[in-house]
């Protein structure tokens, strides 16, 4: 039995975007309980040097509906990158999973031999459609939701393995 590029992608990442989604409400339950400012666990980050859980929230979901739509040969809708609440990085996962939602198997399956092109801070890069999704796509979304789970659980969110990896 073979899996489908589509099915190696999209649900995946409306999975575990569900999953972030579900982490962050946890998280602002936990500000609100401990009368901790929001804003303070969404500028939280594990080292100066790296992201603050906002934006390792903004980067998962554009890495997802991003390389979703490379896959299928279509243009992602842009999101500003202007969330300041819990309850706002949750509708962008919200808003992610429905645009995935939106792509079906058939634009998708057979892209593995496609060459998929896309630009970074400081180039353009191109790879195959099944090395860019294993090796580019799944590692990124995967990178970012746990370094926000990772924020959230050092700062004292009540999180195990069971809320990163969903129950569905």
């Amino acid at each position: 039995m073979t899996i489908s590029m589509y099915q190696a992608s999209v649900p995946t990442f409306i999975h575990v975007l569900g999953n972030l989604a579900a982490i962050l409400e946890k998280g602002a339950a936990h500000a609100e309980a401990k009368k901790i400012k929001p804003e303070v666990l969404l500028a939280g980050r594990l080292f100066p040097d790296m992201f603050p859980l906002s934006q390792q929230v903004q980067i998962a979901c554009d890495a997802a509906k991003g390389g979703a739509a490379r896959l299928a040969q279509v243009e992602p809708p842009v999101f500003a990158d202007d969330e300041t609440t819990f309850g706002e990085l949750v509708e962008r996962c919200r808003k992610t999973i429905a645009y995935l939602e939106t792509l079906k198997a058939a634009q998708i399956d057979g892209s593995e031999d496609r060459t998929v092109t896309w630009k970074t801070r400081t180039a353009t890069k191109s790879m195959q459609g099944q090395p860019y999704l294993l090796r580019h796509v799944l590692p990124n979304v995967f990178f970012h939701v746990t370094t926000a789970y990772d924020i959230l659980r050092h700062n004292g969110v009540e999180l195990g393995k069971a809320d990163f990896l969903g129950n569905r």
